[in-house]
Formats: C-alpha cells, structure tokens, sequence
C-alpha cells in the first residue's frame, strides 16, 4: 500500500489538478487537505475542461471518494455551487464527496474583513483573492470559528453565528465602514446550506483510517504551492494555511508514518500570482511570450500570472521543507517556442553567495539570480508519448534539472489533457504509483 502527498513545489498553479486526476486512476480515496475555494485546479478530459476549487479532482474518476479534509475552510455555497456543475456533467457527487466535520466555514463577513484589511492605511497589500479565506483562518487559530459539525447543528448554529456576526460588525463599526446586508437572510441561507450539506458531512479522520485498515490508497492533494505555505513561504506574501506537505497530517487527521511518499509538481518555468518577491521573473516582452504560450491566467480570478525561468535554489528549498521523491515538470511545451531557456542555478544577496533561502521578503526581494542558458530545442514535444521520443535538447534540460536540484524527474506533462503525460520507466514515481 502507498499513501502519497501530491503538492505544489512553487507557488501554486503547477498543474496539480491534472496530475491528481491522473494519478487518482491508481487511488481509492484523493483527500484535500488545505486551503479553500481560492485555488482552482484544471482538468481537461477531451475537450471538457473542469475547474475544481473546493472539491479534490480525483472525483473525475468514478468509484474515487473525494475527501474535503478538516485543514480546508469551506464556503458552502460556493461549495454546492461546484457539486451543481459536476452533476450536470453526470458525476456522482453525493456518493463520492465526504467533507471533515472539523473543517472551517466561510460567511459573507469574511470577505469584507479581508477587503478593509488589504485597503487599510499603512497595511502591506498581499493581493488576496477577497474570498474571505484568511478570516475565516484567523478565526480558527482564534477559537473563534465555527465549523461544520455546528453548521449542521441547528440547536446552536443560529446563537453561534450571531455571536460571530456581532464581532465582525463592531470591527467595521470602528473603521467607520457601514455595512448594508440582511444577517437574518445569511443565517437562514446557511441553515439551508445546512440541510443539503448534513449527508455528506462526516469524520473524515476515521474515514481515511478506516480506509487504510481496509487496505485502500489514499492521495493526498494540496492547494496553492510550497512558497505560499504560511511558515515556509515569502511571508507575508503567503496563504493562509500549511501547504507543505506536514500539512497533509494536519489538515486530514493521518499520522506521518502513513505516508509513504511526496510528489512535487513544478513547471518548467516558474510563475507566481498577486504580491511578493519573484527572483527570477521575466519583465516585459520574455516574460509576456511565456504568459501567452502557458496560458498563464488565474483559473479562479482571470488574473495574468507572473512568469519567469526555473530556480533551482527556490526547488533546493521547498525539497528541503517536503522531501520530494519525485519531482513532475509540467508545461514542457511551453518552452518549445525559445531559442534560449534561463536557469537560475544560484542565488547572491548583497554581492555574497548564499545557499539559503531568506527569511523575510525583503532579503528575497535583495536576490540577484545566477543564471545558466541552456539551448532550446525550438520544436514540438507537445503530447510526445515517450521520453525517448523528446527532442534531446528537451532531455538535456529536463536531465540537467534533475541534476541541479538532486531530484528525480520521474514525470514530465507536455499538454494539458490526461494522454499528454509520460511517466518515466523504472521511476520512484512509478513504482509510489504501483
């Protein structure tokens, strides 16, 4: 039995949706353990394409049971409003989906906080969604939040939801910011959300032991990427909750001895979206091509994304933080286009080498990358079946990224449908596979 953590080794938009989707034809259960209805994950079956935000892509897979795990805050219509999409698509949501009793609800207070937050005098804009996901976690480290299992609970949601409520307004009261909405008409629309979510709402925790008691494979997903993890990342440029892989363990109620390996996915290039350090950003019309030829636009909001060229330190690190086994590069084929291909292979912070990553964004924001240039192969590897059949300048990049970071490139996407995937023979990927 294999149990692994799937996760993003950048900042987010990596293609997880698309390689758990893949790799869930191998699983039992896909569990998300983090995050919230601010990530999107892409999926394209033929030319269907599948925005999942809420909901783990490995319910795509019919007989995969889709775990929402107690690390995610969950805004429930948002929710319901994804499970309508994927039943008009004939999949079988109420069968497949469980969601953690513990996990965290989002109201419509919470994206109001997070506005006047990110607007307020002398506050440094992080360029958050606005969906309300960093309240709502700030309500939860609070001891504050109120969770699913009070949802569903009528004798104490509604003087719950009042006392919350009445926070959130004495909070705007005093930034002289005057709120105009009918609390009694949130309150009685969530007691509906209530209803339709009760089934579905379990303890996820037992779930998932049970099902490894039974001998079922769980996969493990996570949201945003590695450098967005609240510890770990470019703080306060970051998400809101453990994106690293121990946040499998925390955000799903599964000890670390159950898991028997982590899957970094990382693009070829490298891209971040809203605020932050970016050492290797590509500014202006190198930086525009890329942006083009990926795609490079939020599947949630629209927003463009920033681009730029592989760094090897930044994939030395978040290998440091999660222990990758294998390493999947994604969006190969974007690069087919360039003459030359970038590679940061090092970093200086104020004329000095350093090996380490900086702690505060400042230092990040004081990098000056070392790059190497590699040839580009300048033709298609979209959907190449095999690795040996890739252009062997293709190979070369690909083994000379193995090479710099010491980790195993055990998997390579070059298209954006389920068939544009080689899994590398003889892999530890392959084998985490079975």
């Amino acid at each position: 039995m294999s149990n692994i953590i799937v996760l993003g080794a950048q900042w987010g938009d990596e293609g997880k949706g698309k390689m758990v989707d893949l790799f869930s034809e191998k699983f039992d259960v896909v569990a998300r353990y983090q995050g919230g209805h601010n990530a999107g994950h892409t999926v394209y079956i033929g030319e269907t394409k599948y925005v999942l935000k809420l909901i783990p892509s490995g319910i795509l897979r019919p007989g995969v049971s889709a775990v929402i795990g107690n690390g995610v805050v969950v805004d429930p219509g948002a929710l319901l409003a994804e499970m309508a999409t994927l039943e008009t698509a004939g999949i079988a949501v109420d069968a497949q989906l469980r969601i953690s009793n513990r996990a965290h609800v989002i109201f419509p207070f919470h994206p109001l906080m997070e506005k006047m937050s990110e607007a307020r005098e002398g506050r440094t804009a992080i360029g958050t969604t606005s969906r309300g996901i960093g309240p709502a976690y700030e309500d939860k480290i609070a001891r504050r939040g109120i969770r699913m299992a009070d949802l569903i609970d009528p004798a104490y949601f509604d003087d719950m939801f009042e006392a919350l409520l009445a926070d959130k307004l004495t909070i705007a009261k005093a930034f002289h910011i005057a709120v105009d909405q009918d609390w009694a008409a949130v309150r009685k629309l969530y007691q509906t959300y209530a209803n339709r979510l009760r089934p579905l709402v379990c303890d996820t925790a037992e779930l998932l032991s049970q099902s490894m008691k039974e001998g079922k494979r769980i996969l493990f997903e996570g949201a945003q990427g590695t450098m967005l993890d609240i510890d770990h990342g470019t703080y306060p440029f970051v998400t809101s909750s453990s994106a690293s892989a121990g946040g499998a363990c925390t955000g799903t109620g599964v000890p670390p001895t159950k898991i028997n390996g982590v899957i970094g996915i990382s693009k070829a290039y490298i891209t971040r979206v809203g605020g932050g350090p970016f050492p290797t950003e590509a500014h202006g019309e190198e930086g525009e091509r890329i942006r083009q030829a990926g795609k490079e636009f939020g599947a949630v909001t629209g927003r463009p994304r920033r681009c730029g060229w592989f760094d090897v330190p930044l994939l030395h690190f978040t290998t440091t933080v999660n222990g990758f086994d294998s390493l999947v590069i994604t969006k190969l084929d974007v690069l087919d286009m360039l003459t030359e291909i970038p590679v940061c292979v090092g970093y200086k912070v104020d004329g000095k080498e350093t090996l380490e990553m900086p702690a505060t964004f400042r230092g990040m924001e004081r990098i000056e990358p070392v790059y190497e240039v590699l040839p580009g192969w300048h033709c298609s590897t979209k959907g190449t079946p095999t690795f040996d059949g890739l252009p062997d300048k293709a190979k070369k990049y690909l083994d000379y990224l193995e090479q710099k970071t010491a980790v195993e490139v055990g998997c390579v996407s070059n298209g954006p449908e389920r068939t544009e995937t080689i899994i590398r023979k003889g892999s530890k990927l392959e084998k985490l596979l079975g």
